[in-house]
Parts: C-alpha cells; sequence; structure tokens
C-alpha cells in the first residue's frame, strides 16, 4: 500500500507542471478586442528636477530650455492635491506658496493616473512611445520606465494598455527602429503574455500596437513606403501583431491635411484599424460630423476597423510664447468633448480614442487640472497658465470621459445633451 501511494504522488509530480503549462497556454487578455472600448493617448513624458531620470525639467521647461516664470511649454498645471510625490518648481501662487508638479518617472504618478482610469470608468490608455525620444539612452530609459509602471498599474486596476508608436521627428532610416524596440519591449516586459500582461490590449486575435504619424502633408522626412515596409514585418509570422495606424484627419478623401497619394489608402488596407488625426482640425463652430460618417462608410466597404479621435481643447499660449491662443478651441465646460463623442455615435463608431489624457502642453489633457484661479503666477509679459473652467471640478472631464465609455459600453440615457452630474 505504501509503494502505490508512493508511486502515485510521483504521478502526480510528472502531471501537474505539464498542467499548469496547459492552463498557461490557455490563458486568455483580459481586452481580446478595442471594439466597444473608449481608451485615451497617454504622454508620460513629463520630468521634474530632483527625481530618477536626471533629465531635469523635462517637457515642462519652455524656450531655451528654460523653466521659470515667463518660460514653460504647459498651459495647463495639474492638480495636485492627491500626488504622494511632489517636486518644488520655480513658480509662486498669488499668495506667495510655492507650486509643486509631478513626475511620470515616479511609478506613484503612473498609479495614481491609473487609479483614476477605473474610479472614472475609462477603459484603458495607448502608451506613447517616441521613437526620436527612445533613439537616446536617457529617453528609452525615461519610457521603460513609465512602461514598466503603467503594465502594473494596468494590471492592478484592470485597465487595458497598449504600446503606440509616434514617429514624428523620425527619418527614413529611424523607422526600422520601431521592430527592433518592439522585439525588445516583448521580451523585457513580456507584452502579449496573457499571463504576465493580462489587460493588454489584443485585437483581431493579435496584441496590439499603434504606429502613428503616417500620410501627413507636413514635409515629414520618412514616406508611405517607409511605413508599409514596416507594418509588413510587423504582421509577419515572426510577430504577428494587430496595428492600428494614425493617419491625418482628411485621410479618406485625401484633402487638407493629407498626402495625396493612393499609396495611403492600399496601407491603411492592410492594417486593422485606423484613428485620423483629429487634434487642431475644427471648434465647436467648425466641426462637421459628415467627416467622421465618410470615415466609417470607407472603413465598413474596405474590411477595417474606425477609431475616431475625441478630444477636450486645446491651448498652446505657453509653448509659443503667444497670449493670443490660450483656449484657441475652447472646451465650453464639455459640450465641445460630447459634441464628438455624439456624432462618432451617431455615425456609427464603436470605440473612441481620447486624446489625450495627460496632455498639458496642448492642452488636450482630461486628468485633474487646477481651476484657472487656482494656477501659479507666469511672469510679468502677459503670459498665464488656464485651467479648468473655474465653475466646474478639477475632474470634470475624468467623469465625463466616462460618460462616454458608459454610453459606448451599450448603457442608456445619453443622447446629443451633455450629460451632467
Amino acid at each position: 500500500m505504501k509503494k502505490k501511494c508512493i508511486a502515485s504522488v510521483l504521478v502526480l509530480l510528472c502531471v501537474l507542471p505539464v498542467l499548469a503549462a496547459k492552463t498557461i497556454n490557455k490563458a486568455k487578455p483580459v481586452y481580446p478586442s478595442y471594439t466597444g472600448l473608449v481608451m485615451a493617448g497617454y504622454q508620460g513624458w513629463f520630468a521634474a528636477e530632483g527625481d530618477d531620470s536626471h533629465r531635469g525639467w523635462y517637457h515642462y521647461r519652455g524656450r531655451g530650455g528654460a523653466f521659470e516664470p515667463g518660460v514653460s511649454s504647459v498651459d495647463f498645471w495639474p492638480d495636485m492635491r492627491e500626488y504622494k510625490k511632489k517636486y518644488k518648481s520655480p513658480f509662486t501662487f498669488a499668495d506667495g506658496s510655492d507650486a509643486y508638479l509631478y513626475s511620470a518617472y515616479d511609478k506613484e504618478s503612473v498609479d495614481l493616473h491609473f487609479k483614476w482610469m477605473k474610479e472614472y470608468g475609462i477603459d484603458g490608455v495607448h502608451m506613447q512611445r517616441f521613437v526620436a525620444e527612445i533613439k537616446s539612452a536617457s529617453g528609452k530609459r525615461h519610457f521603460n520606465k513609465v512602461l514598466q509602471s503603467a503594465l502594473k498599474a494596468a494590471k492592478k486596476y484592470g485597465r487595458a494598455i497598449s504600446v503606440m508608436y509616434d514617429l514624428s521627428g523620425c527619418r527614413s532610416e529611424d523607422i526600422a527602429l520601431v521592430e527592433a524596440d518592439w522585439k525588445e519591449l516583448v521580451a523585457t516586459f513580456k507584452l502579449t503574455d496573457p499571463v504576465v500582461n493580462p489587460t493588454y490590449l489584443w485585437h483581431n486575435g493579435r496584441p496590439m500596437m499603434s504606429i502613428w504619424g503616417v500620410g501627413f502633408n507636413d514635409r515629414r522626412r520618412y514616406t508611405i513606403a517607409d511605413a508599409d515596409r514596416l507594418i509588413e514585418r510587423l504582421k509577419s509570422p515572426e510577430h504577428s501583431v494587430s496595428v492600428m495606424l494614425g493617419v491625418p484627419y482628411y485621410w479618406s478623401n485625401l484633402g487638407r491635411d493629407t498626402e495625396p497619394s493612393e499609396a495611403l489608402h492600399a496601407l491603411i488596407k492592410k492594417v486593422d484599424v485606423v484613428m485620423p488625426w483629429a487634434v487642431g482640425r475644427y471648434n465647436s463652430k467648425t466641426f462637421d460630423p459628415s467627416v467622421v460618417v465618410a470615415d466609417v462608410a470607407w472603413c465598413a466597404a474596405n474590411g477595417v476597423d474606425y477609431v475616431p479621435l475625441v478630444f477636450a481643447g486645446f491651448s498652446w499660449g505657453n509653448m509659443r510664447h503667444d497670449p493670443t491662443i490660450y483656449h484657441q478651441i475652447p472646451r465650453l465646460k464639455g459640450d465641445f468633448f460630447w459634441q464628438q463623442v455624439v456624432a462618432a455615435k451617431q455615425a456609427g463608431a464603436k470605440s473612441l480614442y481620447i486624446a489625450m489624457f495627460d496632455e498639458i502642453d496642448e492642452g488636450t489633457a482630461i486628468f485633474k487640472t487646477a481651476n484657472e484661479k487656482d494656477t501659479p503666477l507666469n511672469g510679468d509679459d502677459g503670459l498665464r497658465f488656464v485651467g479648468i473652467e473655474d465653475d466646474l471640478p478639477t475632474d470634470h472631464y475624468l467623469w465625463l470621459a466616462g460618460q462616454a465609455a458608459a454610453w459606448f459600453h451599450g448603457n442608456s440615457g445619453y443622447g446629443a445633451k451633455r450629460p451632467h452630474r
């Protein structure tokens, strides 16, 4: 009897690892499709003097690399009340008290942002990865650290997460870096392993990644053909990814901001999802829902999924050192944002891309930022910081984005009128 027991134990010891392996192989991603999701872009590029990135006031600083009253690249100021790590900035409030900022290099900051996503019902984010940045050791170190923190937070809070490569500033010879970097990320972070990263976004049966910045007519130093070769490689059996392509807003008719080449349409037909860049293309008065309708029709006819972009507003007075362009595209307390959500929903779009979660440079951020009356002073040359409208809570745009997500998830009670709390 004793021998039989020992034999049974030995058999179990042999079988259990096999069963465990089969269980792992059967693991499925929490988010197998972008369809039905509302996700935002996440820059993650802000650093602070005194943090461990050693990049100083990176992306806060303005002209000449300075960050001081009168010189800044950001228009909005974060609402700093919930951050665990804060850094004293060179700015002060009207009462003389110091103004503080956060660093995305700190895992605590990233964790807080993902906590907000869960609290307000935003499905997740596309992590921006700037190819021009990751060419340098310090840039790659920064964005790897932010991605590492984000992957951990996404798993903790059950939020979808995906990598988006931004080609801005690239030359043709830089495009190959995307494939090499993706391969490195997959090996380092096991992005595509649903056991390690269960909330990494998949689409059409494959892990999703995005390539942004193809087909613009602004004299970029890479071509549609360069992007085509890259995407052929990414979709090959070696990588087998699902690709979302970020293109100009008027891509479907090859007009205005778009390179007038049928090669762009040919490339779009090869990818899984197309996402047009709408930021700065219109305001509440010039927005034309028929553009979205035409996009949806083109995608339906050509078998490509479509994700329209919506944004809260636009402001870049400090970046341009020009007070006349504060609130260049007014937010209108969320009416402008909701106007775009409604148009996307009515046109038949199934998902949304929100630009952006944390973009305070160009004033599209939806995360908690200070009310305009509660921002620091910004020198004596007529410059200032703008902010959330004074009669709104600082989480207003997070809440509104969550309402958009609820609508796209199939909840009822939404329509043309902006919801109110």
